[in-house]
């Protein structure tokens, strides 16, 4: 039995804090759990009354004479610790604080929270909340509502969690009025037990739940979080989980020395999250309800090729230009396909994709039209928009889609739309699990997160690369510079650090003085890049510390006192090491590989396009390290340039082997040294394919292990 029973199906529960006062909350969730039809035993608890509702009501928790499953508490913070204690004493299974006034307000709320937290942990008591809604369980067999919103929602199959109770009343709303039901709906407050991850982990195994919907605010793990929702949602019983989450800003990270560090944030945070646990994203409270209407359907499509059936050309447009923008194609019917629909619509239909029955279409239209489309080989799924006119039948077509989408793997999904009654038909649709929506957009963009769902369940796994990395010499580089107090490493030392993770480097020098200069720059035989060295210049370029196919002795000269002029002027404080002269680059397409390390959360690797430009286009993606190979083949394919990688208006495809390569070795990096804190590898050339890649600059920031910081 999992701990969890005792707050979603508990066969009794006690409302300490209950009150006889209407528009109180220990009144109110009281109520809600009598007028629900708990079919449990429910116990006011309140040392003042007699009776609560007609209910004999307890001075104390002590004093009910059976055991209790579930305490909701509704007390201030003082109090609430007092009744923690009790029902830790009477063996109460699980306790939901739906009162505020903990954590959040911060204080001796704080701390009162974290005595209720060890005190639950103790007596192995499971605890939701503070600060929460509460929790509802509509199954006939528990139709529970403790909560403080008095709608009790139908019985369905997708399990809702939001960090956030004032959205939860709202959400409740929305779902009464799409008809939605839910299998398990909760709210999660200030999570001082009870989180995300252990909800999914229960709704996961909850044969009630077939789709799960999350209200993210902020998560607390990074790692684990991605490893066990990876199993979910692609394990032996995938389960799609949904997501909205608060806030797309990056702020704070523009104080990062890195490209990386100021491109991520937490934004970049979730999204790779998200990406490497197989969980999708909707953009709106809408959309979380359009996508979980289309999972609800159970079908999931093998590609992404669509078919769209209307009796109406301007739906019909929306469809398509949805369709495409979404990511999807337009299913190329067959010649046969197109034979059969010729023979059983009229003249002026159209019989191509979009496929248009005319707006006079009775069901039998539809159904030899979807009949054909939905048997096509080149068709993954389809779209039925149905726009009514006098002489529709709703219901007719309805029925005709349902007989149709119970002989097929491929999913159906459908939009009834326009002024005339198309309930009945609405309905029907519903009750034979066919998704059904408003707006032919809504379909579209559903329709695609059913194939980024597919895309994901079907994705193939590469044998992982077998590397030999020299981590003794990093760390001993990295612990010589940090003894000598040196945060920012020096291009030679980042490039031998490069060295040792199998990164691909250009022959590099460091220069003190003119003659040396010159006398690298020709050994070299060629064109050279010369860059100023110095701890106090990060950003060579801002500084005019940059000089690139430098070649000749008068050159070489003059760029050497062109560069130590420039940098002494950007900063006069600035410690001078010397000039690096590095051969040239050959030309290729200039890629970036950085990361940023954030607390709670480990290393963000993030991969995109690079040079000088890449914070001005900001097409970048982002993972969570470790990645493996696989993972490093996703993130190279995440970015907009990818089209430009695989080969562009003439120009050869890229060598993506070798990235996919170095940001393994990256995430290697990343981990085995957690004193790098951020990291930039732009340029990072990449050559035509089987031809490479070569690091053409490094940036590593350092910082002290949390110890050392400590003894400073």
């Amino acid at each position: 039995m999992d701990k969890l029973d005792a707050i979603f199906a508990p066969k009794s529960v006690a409302v300490i804090g209950a009150s006889t006062k209407p528009g109180k909350v220990g009144h109110d969730i009281f109520v809600n759990i009598l007028k629900g039809n708990y079919q449990g035993t429910l116990y006011p608890v309140n040392p003042t009354a007699k009776s609560i509702q007609c209910v004999r009501a307890y001075p104390a928790i002590s004093d009910i004479p059976d055991p209790v499953d579930l305490g909701i508490i509704i007390l201030p913070p003082p109090e609430a610790l007092k009744a923690v204690m009790e029902s830790a004493r009477v063996g109460i299974k699980g306790i939901v604080i739906v009162s505020a006034g903990f954590k959040e307000v911060g204080g001796e709320g704080r701390k009162i929270e974290e005595q209720i937290t060890a005190i639950c942990r103790e007596a192995g008591m499971r605890l939701v909340g503070p600060n929460c809604l509460g929790v509802i369980n509509p199954h006939p067999a528990v139709r529970l509502n403790a909560s403080f919103s008095a709608r009790m929602p139908a019985f369905g199959e997708i399990s809702f969690i939001s960090q956030s109770g004032a959205l939860c009343t709202a959400v409740l709303d929305f779902a009464a009025d799409r008809d939605f039901g839910f299998s398990k709906f909760i709210s999660i407050g200030n999570k001082a037990d009870v989180d995300e991850l252990d909800l999914l982990r229960y709704f996961h195994k909850d044969k009630e739940t077939e789709v799960i919907m999350i209200y993210l605010e902020e998560l607390r793990r990074g790692a684990d979080f991605i490893q066990e929702v990876r199993e979910m949602t692609s394990g032996e019983r995938p389960t799609p989980i949904l997501v909205i989450k608060s806030g797309r800003t990056s702020a704070g990270a523009a104080a990062a020395a890195s490209h990386t560090g100021s491109l991520a944030g937490s934004e970049g945070i979730y999204e790779a999250i998200f990406q490497q646990s197989g969980i999708i994203r909707a953009e709106s409270i809408e959309e979380l309800f359009n996508f979980a209407e289309a999972f609800s359907g159970r079908k999931i499509p093998n590609g992404k090729r669509v078919a769209i059936i209307t009796n109406a050309g301007g739906p019909g447009i929306v469809a398509t230009d949805m369709t495409v923008t979404s990511g999807l194609k337009l299913a190329r019917l067959s010649e046969e396909t197109i034979e059969t629909l010729a023979s059983h619509l009229p003249a002026t239909a159209n019989v191509h994709n979009p496929v248009d029955v005319i707006g006079d279409a009775s069901q039998d239209r539809y159904e030899n039209a979807l009949g054909a489309v939905i048997r096509d080989a080149n068709v993954d799924g389809a779209l039925v928009i149905l726009t009514p006119q006098s002489m529709t039948n709703a219901l007719g077509t309805a029925e005709a889609i349902v007989k149709i989408a119970k002989r097929s793997q491929k999913p159906i999904l459908c939009c009834f739309m326009g002024i005339i009654d198309v309930s009945a038909g609405v309905k029907h649709l519903q009750e034979n699990g066919i998704p059904v929506f408003r707006f032919p957009e809504h379909a579209a963009q559903a329709f695609a997160a059913l194939y980024r769902y597919s895309k994901w369940t079907g994705r193939q796994h590469l044998a992982q690369f077998a590397f030999q990395h020299d981590v003794e010499r990093a760390a001993e580089i990295i612990r010589t510079n940090l003894s000598r107090g040196r945060t920012y490493l020096a291009d030679a030392d980042g490039n031998e650090i490069l060295r040792c993770y199998g990164f691909p480097t250009l022959p590099t020098f460091t220069a003190k003085s003119r003659e040396e200069a010159l006398d690298y720059a020709e050994s070299m035989g060629g064109p050279v890049a010369m860059k100023i060295i110095s701890p106090q210049i990060v950003h060579k370029t801002d500084a005019g510390g940059v000089m690139i196919g430098v070649k000749g002795r008068e050159a070489v000269i003059k760029a050497y006192d062109t560069i130590i002029e420039n940098a002494t002027g950007f900063d006069p404080n600035a410690v001078i090491e010397g000039v690096l002269v590095q051969r040239m680059a050959e030309k290729g397409e200039e890629v970036i590989l950085g990361m940023s390390r954030f607390p709670g959360y480990g290393p963000l690797l993030m991969f995109g396009l690079g040079g000088v430009l890449v914070e001005v286009f900001k097409d970048v993606a982002f993972r969570l390290a470790p990645i493996g190979r696989n993972e490093a083949r996703r993130l190279v394919k995440g970015i907009k340039g990818r089209v430009i990688l695989k080969g562009y208006r003439g120009r050869p495809p890229c060598d993506t082997g070798s990235i996919e390569r170095c940001l393994v070795s990256l995430s290697d990096l990343s981990m085995n040294h957690p004193e790098i804190k951020e990291m930039d590898i732009n340029p990072f050339i990449v050559y035509e394919k089987g031809k490479g890649a070569v690091a053409a600059d490094c940036r590593i920031i350092l910082e002290p292990p949390a110890a050392e910081k400590a003894a400073r």
